[in-house]
């Protein structure tokens, strides 16, 4: 037995008076009459959307959907996402954060040699690799907007409507576009939410390029919840905005993420037909025509 293997708690002991109930005992995620979608979806974004000062070592702006089934989400993925905080900390009360991961701060200022870091990323990898959720992203190049005159625009909102119409067309794909799904925020402020909740309900009006209304609604949700599904979303923005900056790097996260985004072609084409379908750059890329 390893050190880690000791610093660590077992998945959990096995309990012989404990009985899982049988598939044929657990409700579908959604029954047919109901008025709710399938699917939740939960967002999260990088960067800031300010045009009046850019940062040069990151001059963009991502916004990310991660779109969840509610059975897969509620009997596959939330277990995990406590079991593996059980597993390190021996409580479920942490919150993942990319930044405080990355930079090893707060509640990630545990590990004791770089093999032990690595562990744990690995196991918060494979997490995010076998769950299954779909992946819609915006990047917003903020100094091609300023550059093209769009000062007034708002890089968020225009994300925001991009992904919001992809999200429609993958819901169609689903046969679940005319129920109502729920979006998931994480809370920044209320003047910003007050912003953001008025965007969000324009776009659903028909303002946006389908030309039709968008059958969603947004919740807020405080940090304090600690939501499963805007911690995963929390994770994915940054390697997002990453391979768009350096797309020669390494970035061993996107490797993961490429084969979770919208695509063409369906499942043949996954990890392969998503430029400019359920990843999106804007202004489009000389080399991207836009779709």
């Amino acid at each position: 037995m390893t050190d880690q293997d000791e610093k660590q708690l077992p998945l959990f002991e096995f309990d012989p008076e404990f009985r899982s109930p049988t598939p044929a005992q657990l409700p579908d995620a959604i029954t047919a009459d109901s008025p709710f979608s399938n699917y939740v979806v939960y967002v999260d974004e990088s960067g800031d959307h300010s045009l009046q000062s850019i940062d040069e070592q990151y001059p963009i702006f991502v916004l990310a959907f991660c779109i969840f089934h509610k059975r897969h989400y509620s009997e596959v993925i939330v277990p995990a996402l406590e079991k593996f905080k059980f597993n390190w900390f021996g409580h479920d009360q942490v919150v993942l954060h990319e930044n405080e991961i990355r930079k090893e701060t707060g509640a990630f200022n545990i590990f004791r040699s770089r093999e032990e870091n690595i562990h744990f990323l690995d196991q918060l990898t494979a997490i995010i690799e076998h769950s299954n959720f779909i992946l819609i992203s915006c990047t917003i190049d903020k100094a091609a907007l300023k550059k093209q005159g769009e000062t007034d625009s708002n890089p968020y909102h225009l994300a925001l409507g991009y992904c919001m119409e992809t999200l429609f067309e993958f819901l169609q794909e689903k046969g679940q576009h005319e129920k109502r799904t729920h979006v998931v925020v994480e809370c920044r402020g209320d003047k910003e939410d007050k912003a953001l909740e008025l965007e969000f309900r324009r776009i659903c009006d028909g303002n946006n390029n389908l030309g039709i209304n968008l059958p969603f609604e947004i919740l807020f949700s405080d940090k304090k919840v600690m939501s499963s599904g805007l911690q995963l979303a929390d994770l994915v923005a940054r390697p997002i905005g990453l391979k768009t900056l350096r797309p020669q790097q390494e970035n061993r996260a996107f490797d993961v993420l490429k084969y979770k985004f919208y695509c063409d072609g369906g499942r043949e084409r996954v990890g392969r037909g998503y430029a400019g379908v359920g990843m999106k750059i804007y202004p489009t890329p000389k080399s991207e025509k836009p779709r």
